[in-house]
């Protein structure tokens, strides 16, 4: 009851010198709403960078050969080289086969969605007509498509067919088919097209569409000149084009069981070192996962956030010196009023809770302002660069709390000073 009649005074003096009460707390209201703002563009971005990672593949486990180091050499800085720069070449022996990957998911059945694959046959030029357009020709099966986000505009993708028939179709690109078909992509489907790769031509149908999404990255290609990837059955480009046997790296489509991609990545590794790259003196398998990627990545936004709020935060201890300044100062005026009530009975410990309350109250309505200016900014923030906001509500309520301690804190030494005034110099006080 005590408590609540405090927090009605403190409200009572608060709406009395309403001017002063907000200049007050203005350092509570800068350095909470600059955490706040700060926090919620952190978690708009890394939010974004998670769904952004998760459409590219997030449980995805790229599976590749990595050169084998004789061992490694510890400069004075701590920085690890590896000792031997020996040149290795890949040979037909090192590279991955069909065999070893239909292993690997016959021993991880139930963890493998499904393998993809894909082998660069070459960049080439199409040509239907006059008209060319640059391409990269890459092999893939048609576990590929669950690897990648593609967009199906006209047509189909390649299937299993194709690719067990080694079938002389292809998917390519709306940009490509626009150049090369007068902007019909429609009309380009089922139509021969011829792609020079190497000065030799090859004649595929084109089968499937998709969307191109453009680069995000700086290019110096005019729109005229840019690569856009084409896709035909990997069986296709190893017995057209004469692409090696094996492959360099696959891709593994983990199931939706698997917990962690990041442990099945070692796992895979283990096994297929074990099983088949045990004696090789050259090659190892290595693993890697977006997830990791995507891990890092917010893992440093998180930590470049988190020392911008604290420099913000600073602020936050200029406001609490506000406080107490503004609590010495309203002691002062107050002086006959604390004389009066200890005369009448009060304890020391009631005169301490009644300055303690008002503190806090006058930073927790600080706080609140704080919160409602640092998620409106960090909203307009997170709309100008693109990202969908969403409010830290751990930072909120951490806020609320820190609000409070503030008060608590710097409003204790007003508060027991005034606890500690003589009565009888209170009330002659002028």
């Amino acid at each position: 009851m005590l408590i609540w009649e405090n927090i009605k005074l403190a409200l009572t003096g608060l709406m009395c010198s309403k001017m002063r009460s907000l200049l007050t707390m203005l350092g509570i209201i800068i350095g909470i709403g600059s955490v706040i703002a700060i926090m919620t563009v952190s978690t708009s971005l890394t939010s974004s960078i998670t769904d952004t990672f998760a459409g590219l593949g997030a449980n995805n486990v790229t599976v590749g050969l990595k050169k084998q180091s004789e061992g490694e050499e510890v400069r004075r800085n701590g920085m690890r080289f590896g000792a031997s720069n020996r040149q290795i070449s890949l040979e037909a022996e090192d590279r991955i086969t069909d065999e070893m990957i239909a292993s690997l998911k016959n021993h991880f059945d139930t963890k493998i969605k499904t393998i993809a694959l894909e082998e660069s046959a070459g960049s080439g030029i199409v040509k239907a007509g006059e008209d060319t357009a640059n391409v990269q020709v890459s092999g893939i099966n048609a576990g590929f498509f669950e690897s990648k986000d593609i967009t199906l505009l006209e047509g189909r993708r390649l299937t299993d067919a194709d690719i067990d028939g080694a079938k002389s179709v292809i998917m390519v690109s709306d940009k490509a088919a626009e150049k090369i078909f007068g902007g019909n992509i429609i009309e380009a489907l089922n139509k021969k097209i011829n792609i020079g790769i190497n000065d030799i031509y090859y004649s595929f149908y084109i089968v499937g569409i998709y969307q191109y999404e453009g680069e995000e990255s700086f290019s110096s290609e005019s729109e005229e000149d840019v690569v856009t990837s084409a896709y035909i059955p990997i069986t296709s480009g190893k017995k057209r084009m004469h692409t090696d046997d094996g492959y360099e790296q696959f891709t593994i489509v983990t199931d939706p069981s698997v917990g962690s991609a990041a442990d099945f990545a070692d796992e895979a590794a283990r096994y297929m070192n074990r099983e088949f790259y045990a004696g090789n003196e050259n090659y190892q398998i290595s693993t890697t996962t977006m997830s990791a990627v995507t891990d890092s990545m917010n893992e440093m936004i998180g930590t470049v956030s988190i020392a911008i709020a604290f420099i913000a935060g600073i602020s936050l201890l200029v406001g609490g010196i506000g406080v107490m300044n503004i609590m010495l100062v309203s002691i002062t005026e107050r002086t006959r009023e604390i004389g009066t009530r200890k005369a009448l009975g009060a304890k020391n410990s009631s005169i301490r809770l009644q300055f303690i309350v008002e503190s806090v109250v006058l930073c927790l309505i600080g706080g609140i302002l704080g919160i409602l200016l640092g998620t409106a900014l960090g909203a307009a923030a997170a709309s100008l660069l693109g990202y969908s906001a969403a409010a830290p509500v751990m930072a909120i309520l951490a806020a609320v709390l820190f609000s409070m301690a503030i008060g608590i804190f710097f409003g204790y030494y007003p508060a027991n000073k005034a606890a500690k005034l003589d009565p009888i110099e209170a009330l002659g006080y002028e």
